[in-house]
Order: structure tokens, then C-alpha cells, then sequence
């Protein structure tokens, strides 16, 4: 079986070279590169597109989450971790939003970066236990929703597939739809629902079950 490609990048030397390490020991995965700065992360995995990009929040030029966001918008095949030790709701929902597809703290990382990792590319979404712990702390201060029942059978799919972190064009081919017509629907669920962004998109989804906090 063909390795999976894994890019790292982290300002701390330590960290990166432990990383590195730890993810070669993995026969099913390989590392394609490293990086210590965003910017530089960005041009390299524009360039390699890895599998899978591993990125802290902290680094200098550009941090992880703008990094991901650009990465995402590029590359949309690449699928971002973030590694950080900034967990407070903020900086987790502005990740998800940037289109992360998992999200660890550096405290409890360790292994769990590799359980992530495999995760994150069978196409499912990765929360760290106590990422996911304060991610439905927050949902539970949140005021009552739209219901669902207001979204017709096609925005309810469009809903999950979005949340679970697919493109226009991937949900238009699962869907045997045009990418416009998918944006189009999108668009409707949202107004709905009275979202604005990506962030509001997977809080409703992961509040009324349609996806999963890992």
C-alpha cells in the first residue's frame, strides 16, 4: 500500500524534528516536507500537495489557520490538521471555518497525531477529546436553531456533505449536480437556517447530529 504523504510545519525545531520522527516510524505514512514559518508552509504544500498538512496556529509570516485557509482554497484535496496549544473555542471554530479537517492540542497530542492523521484521510473529521469537549460547550450556551425540518430532503444532504467538509464540485459529483446549482442550494440552506459562514454550517450540523465531532 502506497504511504500516505504528510507535510509538517511548526516554528519549534523540537517539535517539528519529533513530529518528523514520530510519523516515519509509521510504515503507512511518509513525510513529505517541512516548514518553519507559515508562508514558506503554504508555498511548499502548494507545490507538493501532500495528502495530509500538518500546521501549529503560532508560526511566524502567517499563521496556521490563514495558512489553511489558503492551503484549502488551492489545494482542496490537501487535508489540514492543526497541532496547537491554543484551545479556546475561538481559535477552533475559526479553524474549522478555514476548513480543517481536525484539530489537536499539542498537550495531549503524542500518538493521538497518527490516530488523527489516519482518521482525517478515510475522509472523516478529527477532534481531539478536549477539543471536542469545549466545541459542545459552546454549542450548549447556543440559543435554539432553525429547525431542520425546515430544509427540504436536498439542503439536508448539501447540509451534512458541507459540514463534513466537501467541496461544491465533490458534492455536485456525489450528487450528480452541477457545482453552480450545489452553490446554489447552499446558499438557500444557509439563508434558511440564518448562517453566515462555514463555522455556523458544521456547528448546526454537529448540534442536530448530521455529523460527528471526530
Amino acid at each position: 500500500m502506497t504511504a500516505a504523504s504528510v507535510f509538517v510545519a511548526d516554528d519549534h525545531a523540537i517539535v517539528r524534528d519529533g513530529l518528523v520522527a514520530l510519523l516515519s516510524s509509521q510504515p503507512d505514512l511518509s513525510v513529505l516536507g517541512t516548514a518553519s514559518n507559515g508562508r514558506d508552509a503554504v508555498r511548499q504544500i502548494l507545490e507538493l500537495a501532500p495528502r495530509i498538512a500538518v500546521l501549529d496556529i503560532s508560526m511566524p509570516e502567517l499563521d496556521g489557520i490563514e495558512a489553511a485557509r489558503r492551503i484549502v482554497a488551492e489545494r482542496p484535496e490537501v487535508q489540514v490538521i492543526i497541532l496547537s496549544m491554543h484551545g479556546g473555542a475561538q481559535h477552533i471554530f475559526q479553524a474549522l471555518e478555514a476548513g480543517v479537517r481536525g484539530y489537536l492540542l499539542k498537550e495531549s497530542a503524542g500518538r493521538e497525531i497518527i490516530d488523527a492523521i489516519r482518521v482525517v484521510q478515510s475522509g472523516r473529521r478529527y477532534l481531539s477529546p478536549r477539543v471536542a469537549e469545549i466545541v459542545a460547550e459552546h454549542l450548549g450556551t447556543r440559543g435554539g436553531a432553525t429547525p431542520l425540518e425546515t430544509l427540504s430532503r436536498r439542503e439536508r444532504e448539501i447540509l451534512k456533505l458541507v459540514a463534513d467538509g466537501h467541496s461544491s464540485v465533490e458534492i455536485g459529483t456525489k450528487l450528480h449536480l452541477s457545482p453552480k446549482t450545489v452553490d446554489s442550494y447552499r446558499s438557500r440552506m444557509m439563508q434558511k437556517l440564518h448562517l453566515s459562514d462555514l463555522a455556523g454550517v458544521i456547528k448546526f450540523a454537529i448540534q442536530h447530529g448530521l455529523t460527528s465531532l471526530d
